[in-house]
């Protein structure tokens, strides 16, 4: 110290400390202003600008008083060093936090806007958020000056054990990058593993991947095993599919007359059923002769693989409907057994001896 604190050092040290404090608030209240409009907008990405802001804002202007007020006070070389690096570490790793939740905002928007679906995957969100947050606490360090090479260097050596230790983790974080990077499966996909799990892919994180099935329950399958078995993506190249069905129809039946039928009621369904391709060609292709029928596919359009029940639902429907109006049968499965009995000649059997009654004697007691 090169002198003794005044009076006069304090009352310039506190207003400094209060003008800081007055700044930051009001640059909160600005950025809550600017954040109700930023609402207003369909990009997302002013959202997280004016979110981190907050953060950043308030605290650089407080730091900033701080900074003055130190600059004030009659403080030593060592001192004033120490509280300047103190203040400068604190900067950096607020403006960090900041960064981190910036930058990952903003690749969860790029994400969810690519993949079209609210949720994006949080692999490459958690991994550039660990990314800045790890460079910052490093400038940081540098900046309070604490050499970072040897921590580096611990950080490699160790780093190489815990790879050892945690290959499977580390296996799946590797599958469920290589799974997002490849596009093969997306957030909002529909899928069907091998061994019969199939839903909508939720998320794609650094350990697994998240798919909810029909019965809105969540199926978690490891990235590893997902990358390995094998795989139907319902939704990509194109989320449209199309279906069949299967009906049959009397021998009697006129199969032009069917087939205008069946048509038209295909074209109804997909012009009135919520889900449908309305501009879906339908198409009738009979191909078996049956035991008592002539069987026949139905090619429906749906526009994701969800809406199909819906759409077999009301296709079936409307279809008895108008072949019961039509004098369509629709037969049950009949089959008939003919039965052929061969006579043979058989001889005329021996005839039985007959046995003669007893004398009456013989059958009772009552003579004697």
């Amino acid at each position: 110290m090169n002198r003794e604190l005044l009076l006069h050092d304090w009352l310039v040290a506190g207003i400094a400390l209060a003008a800081g404090a007055a700044a930051g608030l009001l640059l909160r209240a600005l950025m809550r202003w600017l954040g109700r409009h930023a609402e207003r907008t369909r990009w997302r990405g002013d959202d997280v600008i004016v979110d981190a802001l907050r953060t950043i804002a308030p605290g650089a202007a407080l730091i900033a008083g701080a900074a003055v007020a130190a600059t004030t006070l009659p403080l030593t070389a060592r001192v004033e060093g120490f509280v300047n690096q103190t203040l400068t570490a604190v900067l950096i790793l607020i403006a960090t936090l900041s960064a981190a939740r910036v930058i990952a905002g903003l690749v969860q928007s790029v994400a969810g806007a690519r993949t079209g679906v609210a949720g994006s995957a949080s692999i490459f969100v958690n991994i550039t958020r660990v990314v800045v947050l790890v460079m910052g606490v490093l400038v940081a360090l540098e900046t309070m000056g604490v050499s970072i090479a040897p921590l580096v260097t611990a950080l490699g050596v160790g780093g190489l054990a815990v790879a050892l230790a945690l290959q499977d983790t580390l296996a799946n974080l590797f599958a469920g990058v290589h799974i997002l990077a490849s596009k093969t499966v997306q957030p909002g996909d529909y899928i069907r593993l091998s061994s019969g799990e199939e839903g909508y892919v939720v998320d794609i994180n650094w350990r697994n991947t998240v798919v909810r099935n029909l019965s809105n329950n969540l199926v978690i399958i490891p990235n590893g095993r997902l990358a390995r078995t094998n795989m139907t993506n319902f939704t990509q190249p194109e989320q449209q599919l199309s279906i069949s069905v299967q009906v049959g129809v009397g021998y009697e039946s006129d199969l032009e007359h069917v087939e205008r039928v069946t048509l038209d009621v295909v074209d109804s369904v997909m012009a009135d059923i919520n889900g449908a391709v309305p501009d879906h060609e339908g198409a009738v292709r009979f191909h078996t002769f049956a035991d008592s029928r002539i069987n026949f596919t139905v090619i429906l359009g749906v526009g994701e693989f969800s809406d199909q029940y819906r759409i077999k639902h009301e296709f079936i429907k409307r279809l008895h409907q108008r072949f019961r109006a039509e004098g369509i049968s629709i037969p049950a499965p009949t089959r008939t057994v003919a039965v052929h009995r061969d006579e043979f000649q058989t001889a005329p059997s021996a005839p039985v001896p007959h046995q003669r009654d007893a004398p009456p004697s013989l059958l009772s007691d009552g003579g004697r």
